[in-house]
């Protein structure tokens, strides 16, 4: 058993930063994390962090305004603006702490558009900005005296009751170990793995939303899926992100005749939304036809291959070479737009449990998040959160004793089918026959008694978290921004200005906060 004043569990930006900001406060950290310091989802992040650093042309006010305009009526206008207005702070910060970003030529940090961003506001390292950021603070929590890394350690339930979470039992090396905490923080990252075609690593497995459904706390916007448009679609080769900088650099989507076809579907082609973009190239997939990025028109060779190394790198493992060639390309589940209700501090419905980064709904993504605002989101309410627990903390926490560990876990053991269907059924596009019968066969897929271990723990969590998100698309009779009903083809605000909350207990509608 290990006491401390706070658990992080999850080692992407969010959780970091926060652990940081924590120990710098003088708390005893300890940070989980299923594999090493060094890998999570952030690390595979290549655009940039989103945020109103050029104040001659740009400003928090449009950024807020971009934000709120890609989540298509269900964004928290509160969030886009607290978002907006400190996001430049946590890039200066990440600038001190030594993040490798891309400078211009003229010693100022050099800054992106991407898609639905009214200015150019996305600052990056390169096509690796995640790595960056993830690396830096990385090595700054592991040089830190008041925090401890637990490595190879799953989460198998959070401990408490109705005066809070308490900490969780984790399993780390084949053992378990209580950790009891004053606060708790799940910065788990998303939950791609639900679906078999995914550009996340094969940790992202909806682990926070299973932990804190059953601690008690709510979940929100679950159909909410963004699939990113381009990622690489090669025979054998993993659904590789193609970053969106890249079109926002002016690379351009083609058909197998060479001709560009977005425009048919909106009037801003290359640069509309993702779920539009997303559409598109599905539709386009679905009719016989082929999609190809072409980054040629975004520079010489020898300029595409500097600002794009890691994705140049990537590909040629596969035999295609970015700068004279184009990618073949198929959209592939990205980023999970609902989560873990919170407030504006990280707070969920339980006591002392906090969510942060992907695994949080805080309503800044409403239905459709924008390029590059996940990393600005993860650093904005991990810096957000530790200054809330720092305040909680001053609070005596009341002594309980440790609940038992758990000795095994009921989880199916065939994940790839339960990939294959939410990927046919609950995907780009959807309808009730498809959600009614994918449904169908996650209530008969069997489960098994397995013995508590990070697989089992993983497969449980895909297999909970796929229920919610297919029951919420079922019950959203509409479209709107990532979810899409062939049935329901129109955005309905008459009925559909909500979100739909789940509990323990069930699903609840719940309307959107009136703005400030």
């Amino acid at each position: 058993m290990i006491k401390t004043d706070v658990l992080v569990v999850g080692a992407g930006a969010a959780g970091l930063l926060l652990a940081l900001h924590a120990a710098e406060r003088g708390l005893d950290v300890v940070l989980a994390t299923k594999g090493t310091l060094q890998e999570s989802n952030t690390a595979w992040a290549q655009g940039g962090v989103a945020a109103a650093l050029n104040l001659e042309d740009d400003s928090p006010a449009a950024h807020a305004a971009d934000t709120i305009a890609a989540g298509a009526g269900l964004v928290n206008e509160a969030a886009a603006e607290l978002v907006a207005r400190e996001a430049p702070q946590r890039v200066e910060e990440l600038l001190r702490l030594g993040v490798a970003f891309t400078f211009d030529l003229h010693g100022g940090l050099a800054l992106t558009r991407e898609a639905a961003h009214s200015h150019a506001r996305v600052a990056f390292a390169a096509d690796n900005t995640g790595a960056a950021i993830a690396t830096t603070l990385a090595d700054k929590v592991g040089a830190h005296p008041n925090i401890t890394v637990v490595e190879r350690a799953c989460a198998v339930e959070l401990v408490g009751g109705a005066e809070g979470c308490r900490g969780a039992w984790l399993v780390a090396d084949n053992r378990l170990l209580g950790v009891a905490a004053g606060a708790t923080a799940l910065a788990t990252g998303g939950s791609g793995q639900l679906f078999s075609r995914t550009t996340n690593p094969p940790g992202a497995t909806a682990d926070g939303l299973a932990l804190a459904l059953a601690a008690g706390a709510k979940l929100s916007d679950l159909e909410f899926v963004q699939f990113h448009p381009t990622a690489l679609a090669v025979a054998g080769a993993p659904a590789l992100l193609i970053s969106e900088a890249a079109r926002g650099e002016g690379a351009i989507v083609v058909d197998g005749a060479g001709e560009r076809f977005l425009f048919q579907t909106d009037a801003r082609g290359e640069l509309a939304p993702r779920d539009i973009v997303a559409r598109a190239i599905f539709g386009k997939l679905q009719s016989g036809g082929v999609a190809f990025l072409d980054l040629r028109p975004a520079g010489s060779p020898d300029a595409i291959c500097t600002r794009f190394p890691n994705i140049a790198a990537a590909c040629a493992r596969f035999g295609i070479d970015i700068a004279t060639a184009p990618i073949p390309i198929a959209p592939a589940a990205h980023y999970h737009m609902g989560g873990v209700l919170t407030d504006l501090w990280g707070r969920t419905s339980v006591p002392r449990l906090y969510a942060i980064g992907e695994c949080a709904c805080t309503g800044l993504h409403g239905a459709n998040r924008l390029a590059s605002n996940s990393l600005a989101e993860c650093l904005v309410f991990a810096a957000r959160a530790a200054d809330d627990i720092e305040s909680i903390l001053r609070d005596e926490f009341p002594g309980a004793p440790f609940s038992s560990p758990p000795a095994f876990v009921e989880a199916p053991g065939d994940i790839a089918r339960l990939q294959a269907a939410m990927w046919r059924s609950a995907g780009i596009e959807r309808d009730a026959v498809g959600l009614q019968a994918l449904l169908a066969s996650i209530a008969a897929q069997e489960l098994s008694r397995q013995l508590i271990a990070r697989p089992a723990l993983e497969a449980r969590a895909l297999w909970q978290a796929s229920r919610y998100v297919a029951r919420s698309a079922l019950i959203r009779e509409e479209s709107r921004g990532a979810h899409y009903r062939k049935d329901f083809p129109e955005r309905d605000d008459t009925q559909w200005l909500v979100h739909i909350i789940w509990d323990r207990a069930g699903s609840a509608i719940a309307p959107l906060p009136v703005p400030r």
